[in-house]
């Protein structure tokens, strides 16, 4: 069996791999919690696998819910898994143990992603906004007891939900061209009958005027949902302070990006460079040190 080291640099194997601006926002985390980090964003890397690349994927979702269900009936005791998914029963269990973590959220996780595997269209921002609670706002809600352990889970849920949502509608808007081509669309229908020639700008990959106003729509609400939720940023301790805003600045320039390359999400994946990436934390480390001095 994996011993809890070798179970959480599995972990980390898997931030750094399919997320190094999450891996640089928490990079400065006490050990503890930056553990936590990883073991959470593991968890949920292996649900969204399954929906992206798994052989039967509905089967495989709900074999892991199960999974899922076998490591709480056993209060967080690991038990016998699967080889496959031993690294993160492990570190979870030490999460569980360590932090006063919700089940809920990462149930949430796995409904949402089902979503994924019907085939249906989202009528409304709303629903879009939905949507991406259950699949990133479900996410800040796993995070919050790691990210501040001394705070109520009341206080914190609005702000965390909202970043969540924030960073899912940036993906949605970053990946419109890529989603499309695997038969998925997260546009809400609302906005396509409102500019119709949208559509034609998606199934032709070119950018038109009316593909633009829908972008800055759903862009704005994601705008909205960043302030609100770095509005809550007081709430954290010091020592993850620092890495929430670091997660929320770096995500909320990609909408910045997609916007220096002409709305062309069809054919350029908009990525902040590390240059761009460098900057940016060090002004959030500015602000910091002056706040702290103030």
């Amino acid at each position: 069996m994996l011993s809890k080291r070798e179970a959480y640099q599995c972990c980390k194997t898997q931030i750094d791999k399919h997320s190094k601006t999450f891996s640089k926002a928490f990079q400065s985390l006490p050990t503890a919690n930056r553990q936590a980090v990883w073991a959470v964003y593991a968890f949920c890397r292996y649900v969204d696998d399954i929906v992206d690349e798994g052989a039967n994927p509905k089967e495989q979702l709900l074999e892991f819910e199960r999974e899922f269900q076998l490591f709480l009936e056993n209060n967080q005791r690991h038990v016998e898994h699967k080889e496959e998914t031993a690294y993160i029963w492990i570190a979870l269990e030490d999460v569980f143990q360590s932090f006063t973590m919700r089940h809920e959220p990462f149930l949430d996780m796995i409904q949402g992603q089902q979503f994924d595997l019907e085939e249906q269209r989202i009528p409304t921002l709303a629903h879009t906004e939905t949507y991406g609670y259950y699949v990133a706002g479900s996410v800040g809600l796993m995070l919050q007891p790691i990210l501040a352990p001394k705070r109520s889970y009341e206080e914190m849920k609005d702000g965390a939900v909202a970043l969540g949502v924030a960073m899912q509608i940036t993906n949605i808007l970053r990946d419109i061209g890529e989603d499309y081509e695997i038969g998925r669309l997260y546009v809400p229908q609302s906005l396509l009958d409102m500019y119709p020639r949208a559509m034609e700008a998606i199934t032709t990959k070119t950018v038109n005027e009316d593909f633009v106003m829908v972008w800055e729509q759903m862009a704005s609400r994601a705008d909205e949902l960043y302030e609100e939720a770095l509005r809550t940023i007081h709430y954290y301790p010091i020592y993850s302070r620092y890495s929430v805003k670091a997660a929320a600045h770096l995500y909320w320039k990609i909408l910045d990006k997609v916007r220096s390359n002409g709305y062309n999400v069809f054919h350029e994946r908009a990525y902040v460079d590390q240059t761009e990436k460098k900057l940016i934390l060090e002004q959030i480390q500015i602000e910091g040190t002056q706040n702290a001095i103030s």
